[in-house]
This record gives structure tokens, sequence and C-alpha cells, in this order.
């Protein structure tokens, strides 16, 4: 017997206006979506090539490295991509970038007073095996002012994109930290229905936890159904 169709969940993302988080007063739109027919590009660009994911790519205490390791504290971040049904998604690519232990990125935008790190590069991508699974090694993001409002400071954070067959599959989401306090004061995390917004933090593990190298977490993003991961719009 075949299993229910299960369609795409939109109660489970973020409104497209949240006046909390300011920005989204400034962009969101103010008259009714017109869908634009899809061209060829948008069918099948952008061709990014699995086989140029590097072996370090997915090592963000290494890709960076140019004297030395980054600072700051060690984590493993790994997951499964799924459908709706909990089948794996295999072959994607999952890009991830992010502030160094500081709360810095690399981007002439982020003047934020807080050091950079010449180490830590603050990006990586890798590409889901058989089980749908992706591993990332990198440094746990510091908080960061972002001046959303008076003292605002955005939690620790690990923003991912998954990029399907073409541009127009393209999915963007964040990914959080249990127990962050920074979490119950976010706009942007709070812009997410309530209900969802658990699928949107990590789960520590010790079994993923290395021996004497680095904490372990688990991240897994399903891609439809009542279960789906919240993603921006």
């Amino acid at each position: 017997m075949n299993k229910p169709y299960n369609s795409r969940d939109w109660m489970s993302h973020p409104a497209y206006l949240h006046a909390p988080y300011k920005s989204t007063v400034l962009r969101s739109p103010t008259k009714p979506l017109i869908p634009l027919k899809q061209t060829l590009s948008e069918r099948t660009g952008p061709v990014y090539g699995h086989e140029k994911v590097g072996v370090l790519d997915a090592d963000l205490t290494k890709n960076g490295a140019k004297n030395g390791e980054p600072l700051g504290e060690r984590i493993l971040v790994t997951g499964r991509v799924l459908d709706e049904d909990g089948r794996p998604v295999r072959n994607t690519l999952v890009e991830v970038w992010q502030a160094n232990a500081a709360g810095r990125y690399i981007h002439k935008v982020d003047q934020h007073n807080a050091p950079l790190d010449p180490n830590f590069f603050g990006g990586g991508r890798c590409v889901t095996d058989d089980e749908g699974r992706y591993t990332f090694r990198t440094i746990k993001p510091g908080a960061y002012p972002w001046g959303n409002h008076y003292n605002a400071w955005r939690p620790n954070h690990i923003h991912f994109s998954l990029l399907g067959p073409s541009i127009a599959t393209r999915l963007v989401t964040q990914m959080y930290f249990p127990g962050d306090p920074l979490l119950d004061l976010d706009p942007i995390y709070l812009g997410t229905p309530e209900e969802a917004r658990e699928r949107l933090i990590s789960k520590f593990s010790i079994d993923v936890t290395e021996p004497d190298f680095s904490l372990g977490y688990i991240f897994d993003i399903v891609l439809r159904g009542r279960n789906e991961t919240p993603m921006e719009d």
C-alpha cells in the first residue's frame, strides 16, 4: 500500500513579515506574489560539480588554516537530509557558513569590534552520502550584536544551504545550539512558528563527540511534510 503524499507544510516556515525582525518590514512583499515561469537556467543551473568538492571542504578547522589552528571550541556537526517519509536524500550539496568563535564573519560588511581569526575561513561544503548523511568539523560560532533593536545579540548559529538539482530548489536554514539563553530573545528564531522551532535546534550527542578532540551535535534536515525543517523565505 502506498503511503499518503505529504505536501509542503507552509505553516512550519517563518512569515515573510515578522515585525520584531525589522528588515522583514522593509523587504517583505506588499502585494500578492506573481509566479514566474521557470526557464532552462532555473531548472538546470548552476552546475557546481560534485566532483570539485575537496577533502578539506567539510573541515572548517583546517580549510582556512594559514599559520596554525583556529581558536575556539571544536565541534563536529552531523546529520541526515531526509524526505517526508524519512528516506535519505543522496548526493546533494550541503553548504555552511558561520561566524568565528568571537562572533565575527570574514566579510567587509561585518565591522563588529571582535577579532578575526586568520586561521578560520568560516565556510564549508560537502555532498551527502548514500544514507543522506553530511558531516562538518568546525568551531562553535560566537554570539554577536546585530543592531535590530537595543542590545540585540544573535544566538550561536550555523547557516545551512541545501542545493538540489538547480538554483530553484535551493533551501536555506539556520541551526542553533541547545540551551542557548539568547534564543528566547531572538526575533529571527521567534519568527518561526512555535511548534516548529525545536526543529532548528541541534542535539548534543556523546556518541558523535570525538574523544579528546571535539563535542558532537546532530542536526537532521527534513525537506517536506509535517516534520519538515523550517526554511528561510
